[in-house]
């Protein structure tokens, strides 16, 4: 596999979960890392450092609310403060709790706020983020970006439509991203993930129903991990990914076909 080392990575939303596992694959394979945080400065910073420590790579943290459209400009400007370059941009962050009160929940109590909510925070921030990332990449020479999905548009999950049918949403702009940004060397896919065992899953009311029927549903008898997304993600930035964009991978350990 073609070396990444010395590249530069933006990832919107690290500290923890699938976030905080793609930084480490990244970083492990000698690649800068840039990640964004919602609040904990503290703990952003500790994984920042423990991440150049662990691989001698440079990583910083930086605010973001995915939820300010306005914040992803001077966010791009303050990377370009600390990073010569951005090859790869992975649009992770979510939003849970109270910001989806409206939009985590059964289709009649839905309502527009919570919904749009979840798409700002995943449509938008995919977009916002992408754009900016696109504009230097293209004086690199190209590069690859990724966007979070979730199997939740494929098949039907309690109380997730609004999510769901986001993540439908996101894939689909990814695709048009892809068309337009291909002249430029920039790939663009998704990474659909079945539920993952991460603090946003247990967030759901249902965490122990959705995981015992994961776990039943799986053709590897298993949750995922948020390592199983971190490397699939970490593929479609490698050079073996070269002639993949416009693409949805499904890493769902066979939840959806069963």
């Amino acid at each position: 596999m073609a070396s990444n080392k010395g590249k530069t990575v933006v990832i919107t939303g690290a500290t923890k979960g699938i976030g905080k596992a793609i930084a480490e694959k990244f970083a492990s394979q000698g690649v800068n890392v840039a990640f964004t945080y919602n609040s904990n400065e503290e703990v952003a910073n500790t994984i920042a450092t423990d991440l150049e420590n662990r691989y001698g790579i440079k990583a910083k943290a930086y605010p973001l609310n995915i939820l300010e459209p306005d914040e992803f400009k001077p966010l791009f400007l303050a990377i370009d403060k600390d990073f010569d370059r951005i090859d790869f941009f992975i649009s992770n962050a979510m939003i849970y709790g109270r910001p989806v009160v409206g939009g985590y929940g059964k289709f009649m109590r839905l309502k527009p706020r919570g919904l749009n909510n979840i798409y700002t925070a995943t449509v938008n921030a995919f977009v916002l983020g992408s754009q900016e990332s696109a504009k230097r990449m293209e004086k690199v020479g190209g590069g690859a970006i990724v966007t979070m999905s979730s199997t939740g548009n494929l098949i039907y999950i309690d109380n997730y439509a609004g999510h769901g049918t986001n993540k439908a949403a996101v894939e689909a702009m990814s695709r048009y991203a892809a068309v337009e940004l291909g002249e430029m060397g920039i790939r663009v896919n998704a990474v659909s993930g079945g539920p993952i065992d991460t603090d946003a899953l247990k967030a759901f009311t249902n965490y122990e129903e959705v995981k015992a029927e994961t776990i039943k549903r799986s053709a590897v008898n298993r949750m995922g991990s948020p390592e199983d997304i971190a490397g699939s993600v970490y593929f479609l930035c490698t050079d073996e990914a070269s002639w993949i964009t416009g693409q949805t991978i499904v890493v769902d350990g066979g939840t959806t076909f069963r």
